[in-house]
């Protein structure tokens, strides 16, 4: 009884020694948490990771840049205390096996316990190492150099107008010139004399033409009732605004200057045997190879926004490329330096997005991804980018074309809308006063109907008429 009393108290102790440690280590108090951090080191786009040796021995380092930051804002919503050793940063020098991302995250666990950098979710990258959710959007795009050039085009004078708006003006035309014609036909009637309009222009087959000829040539006396006059009136009212609209809108296409990109699709550039350019140690040369089938001998890797800019400028026969492909975030920071001459083009191949990478299985994942959606979701996301890459820019969302097309400078029916609604009505009312005939023959029908059905009484059998033949004078007699 003693021993098996014994052995119960010794089970409670070690117990309550587990359940204390536990709880412990999850208060404030707790022993920090120690994370050896990889860091990536290049020599471009420096915006998102920046290192700096601190000491001549080169043995501790200064890590800044949009990544780190976005770490350091996660470690401070952690549930416990982390304590952070940063490595020797991991050069990316290389598209071989060595110097890419992919070597950096091989090294997780062995050297780094977590890697922060700007380093891309992929499916294949998840089979060696967990991420985090991703603390920024991401996707690649091609940049190429933007044609300036002005629209020559056999059909470029109905772009002024979108299909809508055109169609709208032949509506109000034709509901102009049917309700002038109902309005005039009492006139027309008449034999022609002095002040009268002219039968041949208020014809049924000039509805739609009769208004468009008056805005254009107007003329007097054409109408003779006021109610008509009132009708035209209001029409050569937005006759002339959209005849004034019209001429700047078209002048404006034929005179812009427009971005177009020298390149619309991958394909033109397969086809074309044009050299591309990439990111060194990028994923994205295995996207150029496998997804868009470039011939690998095609690829030409750069380092910095620099050599993307002296690449395009040299073009694919000069040395350099016809386009370069790489992540939105950096693209989105090469156009904020070089953006009047180059444009997005192409479809996105999309991705994940920027994460952190911890060991395969690793307990400390999930309780990072929380952190990030706490930041991602603060005010303090948007202060760290734009401390990097300035204001009213989402470096990881969808990308906003410069390109200027037709399209888009064509009026549509809203703009018009109100008037082309005073219009409506103010024919409209004005046919209903010009018809007063219509009304009092409707009141007058409606008058004789509820006389017979709701006035009038069945007739008697006695009344009824029968029909009899007199064989004398053979006719009909009432009886």
């Amino acid at each position: 009884m003693a021993k098996c009393f014994s052995f119960s108290l010794s089970r409670f102790l070690i117990f309550s020694f587990v359940l204390l440690q536990t709880q412990t280590g999850n208060g404030s108090n707790a022993t920090p948490i120690k994370l050896r951090v990889g860091v990536p080191k290049k020599d471009g786009f420096r915006q998102f990771v920046d290192v700096v040796p601190s000491d001549s021995h080169e043995k501790k380092y200064n890590v800044s840049g949009y990544c780190m930051d976005v770490f350091n804002a996660v470690v401070t919503r952690l549930p416990f205390k982390v304590s952070l050793h940063i490595q020797q940063p991991y050069g990316i020098e290389s598209s071989e096996i060595s110097g890419t991302y992919d070597a950096l995250l091989h090294q997780i666990p062995a050297k780094y316990d977590v890697v922060v950098g700007d380093v891309t979710i992929l499916a294949n990258r998840s089979n060696f190492v967990d991420f985090t959710l991703p603390y920024t959007g991401s996707g690649v795009k091609m940049l190429v150099p933007a044609q300036h050039g002005r629209q020559q085009a056999m059909w470029i004078f109905v772009k002024p107008f979108s299909w809508e708006l055109w169609l709208s003006i032949v509506i109000i035309s034709t509901f102009i010139g049917f309700s002038i014609l109902i309005m005039e036909r009492n006139v027309n009637a008449l034999p022609d004399h002095e002040g009268s309009p002219n039968r041949a222009k208020l014809s049924p087959a000039t509805i739609l033409w009769f208004p468009i000829s008056q805005a254009i040539l107007p003329e007097r006396q054409v109408v003779a009732k006021n109610c008509s006059r009132f009708v035209l009136m209001v029409w050569l009212l937005l006759a002339f605004v959209l005849m004034q609209s019209y001429t700047a809108n078209l002048t404006s296409i034929l005179t812009l200057d427009q971005l177009r990109p020298s390149f619309l699709n991958v394909n033109d550039l397969r086809k074309g045997g044009y050299y591309v350019g990439y990111q060194t140690g990028s994923f994205v040369k295995d996207v150029l190879v496998h997804q868009f089938n470039f011939d690998s001998h095609k690829l030409r890797a750069y380092n910095t926004s620099s050599e993307y800019h002296d690449a395009l400028k040299m073009g694919s026969e000069g040395g350099g490329v016809a386009a370069i492909f790489d992540e939105l975030p950096y693209l989105k920071v090469y156009l904020r330096e070089y953006g009047s001459n180059y444009i997005l083009s192409g479809p996105r191949y999309r991705n994940a997005g920027f994460g952190f990478a911890f060991p395969f299985n690793s307990n400390l994942t999930a309780d990072f991804s929380r952190a990030i959606l706490n930041v991602t979701e603060s005010d303090l996301m948007k202060e760290i980018e734009e401390k990097y890459f300035g204001k009213n820019d989402d470096i990881g969302g969808e990308e906003t074309s410069t390109e200027i097309s037709s399209a888009t400078l064509s009026l549509n029916f809203h703009s018009f809308a109100g008037l082309f609604l005073i219009t409506g009505i103010s024919t409209l009312l004005a046919l209903l006063v010009s018809e007063t005939v219509i009304w009092q023959r409707a009141i007058l029908i409606a008058k004789a109907y509820s006389q017979k059905f709701l006035f009038s009484t069945p007739p008697s059998p006695q009344t009824r008429v029968h029909p009899t033949q007199d064989s004398t004078h053979g006719s009909i007699e009432a009886v």
